[in-house]
């Protein structure tokens, strides 16, 4: 069996959306669930969002990218790209910390959707009350 060139992989999560990325070395190619990178985020400031922590450690053309996200929405997906970008370049190089840490990359975003509460239309709001 042929060796394969050494993978590193992070997961990133953010809102509702879980994404494993596994870099390689290569050019530069990124691949979001089988699609390239431009079709799936169609919006330069989600394209900005998620190639983020490779611009920010210079690493854009080195290693090749392959995502699989899932659950969220678009805004969501791409930070939790981002998150798992920035937690797989770690693994290759642990200088890399201060950087990342330097522009916020490595903290998990912990918003998230409150739930909706029983007897009440949402999660704060309430049901109009009646005096009378």
């Amino acid at each position: 069996m042929a060796d394969k060139a050494p993978e590193f992989l992070g997961t990133g999560r953010r809102k509702t959306a879980v994404a494993r990325v596994r870099l390689s070395s290569g050019t530069g190619k990124i691949t979001v669930n089988g699609r390239a990178f431009d079709n799936y985020f169609p919006l330069e400031s989600l394209r900005g969002t998620v190639s983020q922590p490779l611009t920010v450690t210079g690493t854009a053309d080195k290693y090749d990218v392959r995502i699989n996200v899932s659950g969220g929405g678009p805004n969501g997906q791409a930070g939790a790209v981002r998150h798992g970008i920035a937690r797989a370049l770690l693994t290759v190089d642990a200088a890399m910390r201060g950087p990342l840490k330097a522009e916020g990359l490595l903290t998990r975003d912990p918003r998230m959707k409150e739930r909706k509460k029983y007897g009440q239309p949402g999660a704060r709001k309430r049901f109009q009350f009646s005096k009378r």
